[in-house]
Formats: C-alpha cells, structure tokens, sequence
C-alpha cells in the first residue's frame, strides 16, 4: 500500500472525545453512563404511529432532495411560530440530524483562508467540519466567570479581515447556558457591522428553563446573514431517527441542497412523515419531557451543592458543567479515574474545547433513579480525592 493513501487532513483530526468514553463503557455492563446526550424518553407514540401509517401506506420512496413540502413548510410555520423566523420552503433543507446541517453549511459558505470563529466549549463536530471545508478555525474560549456568554469584547478579540462567519450553539452543549434577547443583540449588531455570518446551532432551542430561546437570525437584517441549524433528535427523542434541518438565505440554500443532493440525496421517507407529526401535534409531550428534564436539572444542582461541588447552573439543554478543578487532575484523568473505579462515565470538558478542561460534562438525560445512583458514585469518588489531599 502507498505511503500516502490517506488524507492528512483527516488523519490529523482527533476522534470524537464522546464517542471514546462511550465505546469504553458499552463494554462495562455494570456501567452507568452520563455521556451521552440522548432522551430517555421514547419518541412521542403519536410520532411513532405516523411512522407506522405512512409504512402500511407504503410510502417507501425517495423524496425531493430538499425533502417532503409538507415536512419543510411544517418547519417553516414552526419557526415563525415559535421564533418569530419567516421562511418560505425554498430556504430550508431536510438533514440527516443536525450535524449534517452543520457540514453542509460550512462546505457551502468557506473558501481556503476563510477564518470561523467557534465559540467553545462547543459540540465537537464543529472545528472538523470548518477544517474539511478548508476553512480555518479560530477559538473563542468563553468563562464561568461570565456565565459562559458571549460578549462583543470577546469576538472583537478574534475577529479578523479573514473572518467568514461564527459558529455558536445557545442553549450549549457541554454547559447549559443561554443568552437572552438582550444579551444577543449587541452581537447581532457587531456581526452586522462586520459584515460576516452566523451558523446558529439551535437544535436546544425548545429545552430553555425560565425563559423563551430567542434566535440571532429574528433581528432586523440578520436573516441574510444567518444559517439557523436545529433538528428533531432533543426536543422529540428522536436520536434515531436521523433528521434535521437548515434554515437559510436562498443563495446559500441553493448550495447547500445541492452538496446534499449529491453526498445524501434524500433524508429517510418515513422519518420525514412521522417529523411533520411532531411538528403540528407534539406540544404537550415535548412540554412534559422539559418539565422532567428541569426536575432532573433542580435535582442534580441540590446535589452538587450538598457535596460542595462547584457548578455553574445550567439554563438550557439537559446537561451539567460541574468544575473538578479542585481535584488538581486534568479532566481526562477524572473521568478516566471515575469510569475504573466507580463505573461511571463522564465526558471530559477538554472533549469540548481548552476551555473546557477542569470541568465534566454530564448529561441528566436520564431517569431520576439513574442519576441518583450516578450520584452516589460521584460522592463517593470525590469524597476520596478529598482524603488524600
């Protein structure tokens, strides 16, 4: 074999720091895992029954490229619903999951030497799809000390000719935290003075504790500059099914069905029915998981607070950023630690960034007796760190 059959641009990005800590413990039967960002819930039976109509129905074809009309101006009536965004179906795309979505973006919009600002922590597909874009990315490291927001001084700070456009996810993945309309207004007027986009990942946006999700692409004149990704995976328990979406400009959708038409052509048929089910009739369900995830969220704070374990309080998502910095051991080496001696797998916060490194992830995606246990074992585990200093 040739010395140089593989891509050095693939070559050189680090696996999944996730996926490590998963594929370790799915071979741990007496593990208990709060990696991954998964629902426990089933997918809602009225989603799950259109699955099942549309197959005895047999529609088992191919869709459009962009997908089902039905599906995309469901998607459209829910973001004006919801979100006050108003797109017509030429400017949205059926994905599988928001990831593709994400990649699809950053292909239609980067030329070499083009720079993106990632906002970390951050969901780790996001730097991997800039670079096979042949993009550059520059990180931004947000603070505890400011909540984990983003502020004008912050992105002033990277922002250079070079910069194409900023990526960021509120409500975030691994910490929680969201920004309200006030607190993104000064940065929708700083992108609009630079003149540069914003790929906004919002696939958390229905899992807001207190207050409403406001998307950057509502403010006057952002929506020509905005590519808005969310999906159905968080906010239905619809993980497997594989679906998301893309909301943007027709320029740039333009170019982003057609990468999607030759890389996947068609997002699955039966996925896409069952997806316009959740849309038009799933409110109370999603209104009763977030209702559970916040107890879950209420619960582990209480807990974290009764060990004297720092944590910032998550508003979004349904995750926790617990600092271990106290501890003195990098966050790999903690989670690694946890995992052998309590079977408990963590993600580490370096899986999301350099600033992400003295915290943990967990995700409290799961029942109340599940983290109660996980909790347990989290006390113990710290009780003897504190011992040995």
């Amino acid at each position: 074999m040739r010395k140089d059959v593989l891509s050095d641009k693939i070559v050189n990005i680090a696996p999944s720091g996730i996926r490590k800590f998963f594929d370790i413990v799915s071979e741990m039967p007496e593990a208990i895992s709060l990696g991954v960002g998964e629902p426990d819930f089933d997918t809602p039976w009225k989603i799950r029954e259109e699955a099942i109509y549309s197959l005895e129905r047999g529609r088992t074809f191919y869709t459009s490229n962009a997908g089902l009309s039905e599906l995309r101006q469901a998607v459209c009536d829910y973001a004006a619903k919801k979100y006050d965004l108003h797109y017509d179906m030429k400017e949205c795309v059926i994905t599988i999951g928001g990831s593709e979505a994400i990649d699809i973006a950053f292909r239609s919009i980067l030329n070499p030497g083009d720079e993106v600002v990632i906002v970390q922590p951050c969901f780790v597909s996001y730097a991997p799809c800039v670079i096979l874009a042949g993009g550059t990315p520059v990180y931004l490291n947000l603070s505890v000390d400011t909540e984990f927001k983003l502020t004008v001084e912050a992105l002033d700070s990277v922002v250079t000719d070079k910069t194409k456009a900023i990526i960021m996810c509120f409500p975030n993945n691994p910490t929680g935290a969201i920004m309200t309309k006030e607190e993104l207004e000064p940065i929708a007027d700083y992108i609009k003075e630079k003149d540069i986009l914003v790929v906004s990942d919002e696939i958390y946006s229905e899992l807001t504790y207190g207050s409403s999700h406001y998307s950057i692409a509502a403010f006057p004149d952002m929506k020509e500059r905005s590519i808005v990704i969310s999906g159905f995976s968080k906010t239905f328990a619809m993980t497997g099914w594989r679906l998301g979406y893309a909301l943007a400009p027709r320029e740039i959708m333009r170019q982003m069905v057609k990468i999607h038409q030759f890389a996947i052509m068609a997002a699955p048929t039966v996925s896409q029915y069952a997806a316009i089910q959740a849309l038009t009739d799933c409110d109370d369900e999603v209104d009763e998981m977030r209702e559970a995830y916040n107890q879950r969220r209420r619960y582990l704070l209480k807990a974290f607070e009764r060990m004297k374990l720092d944590c910032f309080e998550a508003k979004g998502a349904f995750y926790m950023f617990p600092s271990i910095r106290e501890f003195g051991m990098s966050s790999d080496d903690f989670a690694m630690k946890l995992l052998e001696e309590e079977q408990l797998a963590v993600v580490p916060g370096s899986a999301f960034g350099k600033c992400g490194e003295g915290f943990i992830r967990i995700s409290y995606a799961y029942s109340i007796q599940e983290l109660k246990e996980a909790l347990q074992r989290i006390e113990r585990f710290i009780t003897r760190l504190r011992e040995k200093r």
